[in-house]
């Protein structure tokens, strides 16, 4: 749990905002992180998981379904496939593909022993198979950028899946993994970054022979000609250290834009500027939500003295909010927020009770998401006992600009 630093009273407004569920009561639901929109283009449709259990990690082999909740018919939820490649913080990276967002989906799957992706035409059922699994997707749904979710697995547990063994479990910093490159009109991928390239890369006290690399949160600016990524090890005896990258979608022209040594939620605001919640450069004893440029680094501290603590931030459609949200306080509430960007104001959605027994690798993380026109947010939720998804209209506050 992060210290708390509470925010400026007068720039905080608390809102009371319909909020309701939409998958049913029984058994348990969720959609992943918060970086993916959950509804379709028609608005009728939003992805979700279904699962038996909600309070340990997935054994290997087992299974979730994979599906949507039909909004204009009783919330109804529809089964399209199951899956045992997922994780409880990011799912199965289920998304709409940017190509045909009102029918086409992808996901992650197994087929024999590797890892694939699965294109699904959620009303007709057919389906076309990536021979390699996907991470983050373009917004055109051209292509991918994946990596090794066993390793991931192993060295952040709930992130990466169970359902396979690892390759190089006791490889520091292979040289045959890292982040690949996946074409999925022609099913094609290649490795592009190696680990053993970022291990190599501007090494400092920091690395030890022993401490094992990997790379996490892979993301597309929105045009998709580049993709941000966190290079992270372990210290022995001590947490894991994050570099900050950006990359052509091709892999060259990697930059490291941030070394503050602790780098932790983010999104992309344009295809040049990236939203961090970090340690600045200059004040390294303080976080902050940063504004980075993509490519030289610079930094602008965001909503300072508002912004207070570390959340899962996105910016909405039309780039004048900011939604994210807290980790559990001292009561066991998270909160919700809207920032206006405009003039610095904080809107409080609400607070969350979250399940003291979900914790670690399964706690249930609000994730906020917006829909496509910034109308409405969806979010994860346990304040129930259970694990749901449910929708909160934030229409007349959004139209406050």
């Amino acid at each position: 749990m992060n210290h708390r630093i509470d925010p400026n009273p007068e720039s905080v407004k608390r809102l009371r905002v319909g909020i309701r569920r939409i998958s049913p009561p029984k058994p348990f639901y969720f959609f992943g992180y918060y970086d993916k929109c959950p509804w379709d283009a028609t608005g009728r449709y939003v992805l979700a998981k279904q699962i038996s259990y909600c309070d340990r990690q997935p054994g290997s082999g087992e299974c979730l379904a994979v599906g949507m909740i039909d909004l204009n018919n009783h919330d109804r939820f529809v089964q399209l496939d199951l899956t045992a490649a997922w994780s409880w913080q990011q799912g199965t990276m289920l998304q709409w593909l940017g190509r045909s967002p009102d029918r086409l989906i992808i996901y992650n799957t197994v087929e024999a022993d590797h890892y694939v992706s699965v294109i699904r035409d959620v009303h007709t059922g057919e389906t076309r198979t990536v021979p390699r699994p996907i991470y983050a997707v373009s917004r055109d749904g051209r292509q991918a950028v994946s990596l090794d979710f066993e390793r991931v697995n192993r060295l952040r547990p709930g992130y990466g899946y169970c359902a396979l063994p690892e390759e190089h479990p006791d490889e520091p910093a292979p040289e045959r993994t890292g982040i690949y490159h996946v074409d999925l009109d022609r099913g094609e991928s290649r490795l592009i970054i190696t680990l053993a390239d970022l291990a190599t890369h501007e090494t400092d006290e920091r690395f030890t022979d022993q401490g094992h690399h990997w790379v996490n949160h892979l993301e597309f600016n929105p045009s998709g000609t580049r993709f941000v990524f966190l290079h992270r090890w372990w210290r022995r005896g001590r947490s894991h250290s994050t570099r900050m990258y950006t990359a052509l979608a091709d892999g060259t022209d990697r930059r490291l834009i941030l070394d503050s040594d602790y780098i932790s939620h983010f999104c992309w605001r344009d295809d040049d500027t990236l939203l961090v919640w970090a340690k600045h450069d200059r004040h390294r004893d303080e976080k902050h939500y940063l504004l980075i440029h993509a490519i030289d680094g610079r930094q602008q501290i965001v909503g300072d003295g508002v912004l207070t603590e570390d959340g899962h931030c996105t910016f909405s459609p039309d780039g004048h909010w900011i939604l994210t949200d807290t980790y559990p306080n001292a009561e066991s509430y998270r909160t919700l927020i809207l920032y206006r960007i405009a003039d610095g104001k904080r809107f409080d959605l609400g607070d969350f009770y979250s399940q003291p027994r979900l914790e670690g690798p399964f706690r249930c993380d609000l994730h906020p998401r917006f829909n496509r026109n910034g109308t409405e947010v969806c979010i994860d939720s346990s304040h129930e006992g259970g694990r749901q998804v449910y929708i909160l209209d934030v229409n007349e506050i959004v139209s406050q600009v």
